[in-house]
């Protein structure tokens, strides 16, 4: 063998080794901001990875430029892009829940005669997976794909109730986001609530994430006996009377549970189910 072609093949190993170093490097970033919170700058980054400032502002701006995150005005650091969700949401799409969820889905729409919606747990917050639409002219429909936090409404709240303590608590001791006034900030309160939703399986909402809108959602649990997720009915606030939320309480847990049981889970002992 020749001493060039010797050095040949290490040049290529040394290139090889440091090609899947920024490959981790990069995958390692994302992961912050999948399971940190919203908003990262280059120094946070920086000291949680050990890597110097230059090379986390160089992986960052390759980031922004393929948008997988993106900066917002008037607001320090970064957070994940369009193109993050849209790859989660397709991820989480190819799911078996999302599977068995559809005709579910559909029946819950057709015996509630709103629109029904699934959700898929993404970090620390939720996104819109797919959604039937309603058959009223009057209606609400999702913007499916699209992040939100799990303080504010059913869908969020339902997951939210069922997360580990300290996941959930590390939540609750974050600024949280009104977006109407009848959004539940105060955490004390917004504790009692989680409680009540852990006892009984299904959380409601009447105008907390959007002021005309009510909703009726329960957890969907996988394998591991964690939130995944969860499933909803939504449509007019003035629609859901209390008549009306009472049944439809009964059939989204039951729907839920129904593809929860597609995960091989069963509610643990002594929790109750109405």
């Amino acid at each position: 063998m020749t001493e060039k072609s010797v050095s040949g093949r290490i040049a290529t190993r040394s290139a090889d080794s440091s090609g899947t170093e920024t490959a981790a490097r990069v995958a390692d970033v994302l992961l912050l901001f999948a399971g940190g919170p919203q908003y990262l700058g280059v120094s946070a980054i920086s000291r949680e990875l050990g890597l110097s400032k230059a090379v986390v502002h160089r992986i960052l701006q390759s980031l922004v430029s393929r948008e997988m995150l993106q900066t917002d005005p008037g607001v320090p650091g970064y957070r994940l892009g369009p193109a993050a969700v849209a790859l989660g949401a397709s991820a989480l799409s190819r799911f078996e829940t999302r599977t068995a969820a559809l005709p579910v889905l559909r029946r819950l729409r057709d015996e509630t005669g709103e629109t029904s919606t699934l959700s898929g747990l993404v970090g620390e917050e939720r996104v819109y997976l797919t959604q039937f639409e309603s058959p009223y002219e009057v209606k609400m429909t999702v913007e499916v794909g699209r992040r939100f936090p799990l303080h504010a409404g059913s869908s969020g709240k339902a997951i939210l109730a069922f997360l580990p303590e300290d996941r959930r608590e590390s939540l609750l001791s974050r600024p949280l986001l009104s977006f109407t006034e009848r959004t539940v900030t105060d955490t004390g309160a917004l504790r009692a609530e989680l409680a009540e939703i852990a006892r009984d399986g299904v959380a409601v909402s009447a105008g907390e994430r959007q002021s005309d809108a009510g909703s009726v959602a329960a957890p969907l649990f996988g394998p591991d006996g964690e939130p995944h997720g969860s499933i909803s009915v939504c449509g007019p606030r003035h629609r859901f009377t209390p008549e009306r939320v009472e049944l439809w309480r009964g059939l989204v847990l039951a729907a839920a549970e129904e593809i929860s049981r597609s995960w091989t889970w069963s509610r643990p002992a002594g929790e109750r189910s109405r």
